[in-house]
């Protein structure tokens, strides 16, 4: 057989079918395993094999009527099993909290240009897998009788399904209220003399695991410098729930994870007017304390509700891409997601002359961009100093951003403006995918969690505790009294008193977090549709046995 038939005989709907449905079949795989990529073409083969084996499309033909009667129920569930392999190749870990809470918050002025190619990519694959399957359908007498029990089969194992079905039977059959009875309201029931200035510094998923050189070199080691004159916390998990920017933000500034509004939400095709107004967060409890504000990020406020956070719980100053751009000297020069951190610290760090030339007490917090998944956005003064970044290596970004937060902080020390300052560093999760994937889920992670400030000891710590413990430790540290030496669900790991996942486990909080509605509601009182009220019932007719019992007189009134 000459190559030119060869390559005819591939062009034939039976071969083409078998390889595209192939090339989609062995992707998922390598995307929901730890198969490398360079397996593509094994997993490729092995099926085509099969297809050879067995004939597929050649020998089981239908007669003309059955093979056009009707479209393979199996088309929809291979649909959601895509989006659900584009959300996991995305972020590494699908959160439906995070999808659902985005849709109301809102999606828009987000950084996700770099991913509209691989949307396209998965589209395209998507039609024709979807030609491909329905061709084999309708052509292989087999396939066509088995495809209705496999369009069950993938609408089961759907993890994406799966966990939108069990939330919403643990709501019908088992409404919770268990993480609800542990919260405790925040409240200070003293303050100091001197209450001390704050400094709050997220970085962009710049999570601790990355401190292991074995594995991932010296791209932390700049934070490990800043942690030697301070306090370092080591196991801060991740539980469900603070996976994500904004969840990362409240659960360490309110002490709960962001569960979303849902159903709560009275108009759920509009964006969300307040985020979680049911409760009160360190802005608040800061800002009744006579405390100056301030928020700035390199991104936009607009994005996932950011801005409604904070200028809806105390916040003076909410900086973002929009109102810091046009300051640039070079308003060209940023990401697709907004300002690079070189840009961002600079504005800070005149944030704080402001503010430092303040009678009052202040607070800023700021949030990186350097280390944001996949790639990261490396400023270009990290590119003066590390060199070439190649696009992809996610430990450059890492290397940058710690650096960067290294820099920052030495300025504003030599300037004298963190003198009675509480200094807290922390990621506001855990990475999702990025090019360091494998390394990074080799073992156990946890959260960057370091302090600086007056009183505070020099020294590394090991406890069991979550993001939503951030919030009271921030308080203790900066020497406010709280009730328990605890502020929502979260415990101050400065005191001895045990966290909720010391006394309970990740998974059992996990599951409670399933099962949870009074909570939820908590944070999102009166977003909830109000119902009308009922009409006072009329009052009962009274009933006589005889007209003669009847006297028209009013029943007498008690007194």
């Amino acid at each position: 057989m000459s190559f030119s038939s060869s390559l005819h005989i591939l062009t034939r709907p039976r071969w083409l079918s078998l390889m595209v449905i192939g090339f989609c079949l062995g992707y998922a795989i390598i995307v929901l395993t730890r198969v490398p990529r360079w397996g593509l073409a094994p997993l490729m083969l092995a099926w085509i094999g099969l297809g050879l084996w067995f004939r597929w499309g050649a020998a089981h033909k239908m007669p003309r009527s059955a093979a056009t009667r009707r479209w393979p129920w199996s088309l929809l569930p291979i649909a959601l099993w895509g989006l659900y392999l584009y959300l996991t190749e995305s972020f590494g870990i699908v959160d439906l909290s995070a999808v659902f809470f985005h849709l109301q918050a809102g999606m828009a002025d987000h950084g996700g240009v770099s991913r509209v190619g691989a949307a396209f990519f998965y589209i395209l694959s998507m039609a024709l897998l979807l030609a491909s399957f329905t061709w084999l359908v309708r052509h292989d007498c087999h396939w066509h009788r088995g495809e209705p029990l496999l369009a069950l089969v993938l609408l089961a194992s759907n993890p994406l399904l799966y966990g939108v079905g069990q939330r919403g039977a643990a709501l019908v059959t088992k409404p919770g209220a268990w993480l609800e009875r542990q919260y405790v309201e925040p409240v200070i029931l003293e303050a100091p003399r001197e209450p001390p200035n704050l400094l709050l510094m997220y970085l962009e998923s710049i999570e601790r695991t990355y401190a292991d050189r074995e594995r991932f070199g010296d791209a932390y080691a700049d934070l490990d410098a800043i942690g030697e004159r301070g306090l370092v916390y080591e196991g801060i998990t991740q539980i469900d729930n603070t996976g994500w920017t904004m969840a990362g933000m409240i659960a360490s500034q309110c002490g709960t994870p962001l569960m979303p509004a849902g159903l709560l939400h009275d108009r759920q095709f509009s964006p969300l007017e307040k985020v979680v107004p049911g409760i009160d967060c360190l802005g608040d409890l800061l800002s009744a304390q006579g405390y100056r504000l301030t928020y700035l990020g390199g991104a936009s406020i607009a994005f996932a509700g950011k801005g409604l956070f904070y200028e809806g719980h105390g916040f003076d100053r909410v900086l973002g891409r929009e109102e810091l751009q046009p300051l640039l000297d070079d308003p060209e020069y940023v990401n697709n997601w907004g300002l690079y951190d070189d840009s961002l610290y600079d504005f800070a760090l005149e944030e704080l002359r402001r503010l430092d030339a303040q009678d009052d007490p202040w607070g800023m917090v700021n949030l990186s961009i350097a280390g944001h998944a996949p790639n990261g956005y490396p400023a270009q003064a990290c590119l003066d100093r590390q060199g070439e970044f190649d696009g992809v290596d996610i430990l450059y970004s890492v290397k940058c951003s710690a650096w960067l937060a290294r820099d920052f902080l030495e300025r504003a020390e030599a300037e004298g403006l963190l003198n009675n300052t509480v200094v807290v560093i922390a990621s506001d999760h855990l990475t999702m995918r990025v090019s360091a994937w494998e390394a990074l889920i080799e073992g156990e992670r946890d959260n960057t969690l370091i302090l600086l400030g007056p009183g505070l000891p020099n020294e590394r710590a090991h406890r069991e505790a979550t993001m939503i413990d951030v919030f009271p430790t921030i308080l203790e540290a900066m020497g406010f009294t709280i009730d328990w030496h605890r502020a929502g669900l979260g415990v101050s790991l400065l005191s001895d008193a045990p966290t909720l996942i010391e006394e309970h486990d990740k998974e059992f909080l996990n599951d409670r977090m399933r099962e949870e509605t009074a909570l939820q509601e908590r944070l999102w009182e009166g977003l909830a549709p109000s119902q009308p009220e009922a009409p006072e019932p009329e009052p009962p007719e009274q009933i006589v046995e005889t007209p003669d019992d009847a006297t028209g007189e009013a029943p007498a009134q008690v007194q």
